[in-house]
């Protein structure tokens, strides 16, 4: 990383008084901030937003993603899960924090759709978790049909919710 940045060996360190789990810990909590930060984008962007549009928006973006530029890319929070957590409490709970901070604006758009406050929450879960895992496998497939599956079947769901 230091050599693609051209940068003299000590920067890393510099930058990084706490080395790689550090380094870590803050890429994954730009990621989390990144992907809350997508939440208002695609949201503003609906047309007669509900629920399950602002799912199917959600989960189009990683859509567009694997069929523009292939199925190597993933989402940062799960790959740091997957391969340092384990290892580095700190590390757990930066990308906790991460969820945390993406799951939040995911539950208070939900509101504002008129989803109750109680139900939001563990909807917002839902969604994350659903959507999570639906990135893994269409990775592992090479194929987007669980995105759309994810979608197909959680929409009803998430449109239920709202209150009459």
């Amino acid at each position: 990383m230091v050599a693609h940045a051209e940068a003299p060996r000590g920067s890393l360190q510099h930058y990084f008084p706490g080395g790689k789990d550090q380094l870590i810990a803050e890429a994954v909590a730009w990621a989390g901030g990144y992907a809350a930060r997508r939440v208002a984008r695609v949201a503003a962007k609906i047309e007669d937003p509900t629920p399950g549009k602002l799912f199917e928006a959600m989960a189009a973006q990683w859509r567009d993603e694997f069929t523009a530029q292939g199925y190597d890319a993933g989402c940062p929070l799960v790959a740091t899960v997957a391969d340092a957590a384990a290892t580095s409490e700190d590390l757990r709970q930066a990308v906790g924090k991460a969820f945390d901070g993406w799951q939040r604006p995911v539950a208070a758009t939900l509101a504002e759709l008129g989803v109750p406050a109680a139900r939001s929450e563990s909807l917002a879960v839902l969604m994350l978790s659903a959507l999570e895992g639906a990135i893994v496998l269409a990775r592992a497939h090479q194929d987007v049909a669980p995105l759309d599956t994810v979608v197909a079947e959680l929409r009803p769901l998430l449109d239920g919710a709202v209150k009459a």
